[in-house]
């Protein structure tokens, strides 16, 4: 992180009985991500604009087709996009993985991410920024899932529930998430609640607070959300 990101935590209004209740309701799960540093990025980077089901399953193909890091260096741009082709997006998603390893070679000498294991936060959070088609939130799953790092990356599903819970307002007109934000949300998440509340903000988004119709009515932090207790209140009159 830069000086700039290096923000002193200020916690959100309630987070800690928000991230109890989802906790309660979720369980904490992994969401399949990897031990292996270089394992969850080429993971994220699977899972980029593809659903759940689908990234999965290419992430295996992947595996399947190339079962070594140095298989899957060895291989061309255009295999590696055949291996993934069902996923979409596979031709920029096999320049960004190859990409990526030619730079991890350069650097480390083999493709690895283990050297990030003797660095700070700030310098892991900093190299992987610089990889090809690595942002924030890729890189602070990286760092939160395998390196178990105290990150709190800010996927669509969080940025969706934060802004309904009203922890946080945009800063870009179109509303979207930008990085400046998720550093915004990471400073008012105390770091060990981080990952627990990451995992199961993900899960709620996915299954009662969709992006369209969420299901105020049978949401368990509803209590504590603006906009469900506002859809509560309007169902009942």
């Amino acid at each position: 992180m830069s000086k700039s990101r290096q923000q002193r935590v200020t916690a959100f209004p309630n987070v800690e009985l928000v991230a109890v209740a989802l906790a309660n309701a979720y369980g904490n799960p992994t969401h399949g991500n990897k031990l292996n540093p270089l394992r969850e990025l080429i993971f994220i980077l699977c899972s980029l604009q593809t659903n759940e089901s689908l990234y999965q399953s290419t992430y295996a193909s992947l595996r399947a087709r190339f079962p070594t890091f140095r298989q899957l260096a060895d291989a061309s741009e255009s295999d590696i996009a055949r291996a993934i082709a069902h996923g979409g997006l596979a031709r920029q998603k096999a320049r960004t993985i190859r990409g990526v390893l030619t730079r991890l070679e350069s650097d480390f000498g083999m493709p690895t991410l283990s050297p990030l294991s003797g660095m700070s936060d700030v310098a892991c959070e900093n190299y992987l920024e610089s990889l090809p088609g690595v942002g924030r939130k890729t890189a602070r799953c990286v760092l939160m899932y395998s390196l178990r790092r105290h990150t709190f990356p800010v996927d669509s599903n969080c940025w969706r529930v934060c802004r309904r819970l009203g922890w946080v307002r945009p800063t870009r007109p179109d509303k979207t998430c930008s990085p400046r934000d998720m550093d915004r949300v990471q400073a008012g998440v105390p770091p060990n609640l981080r990952l627990s509340l990451h995992v199961n903000l993900v899960s709620h988004g996915r299954e009662y607070c969709l992006p369209s119709h969420p299901a105020c009515e049978s949401c368990c932090i509803r209590q504590f959300c603006r906009t469900g207790r506002r859809a509560w209140t309007l169902s009942r009159d």
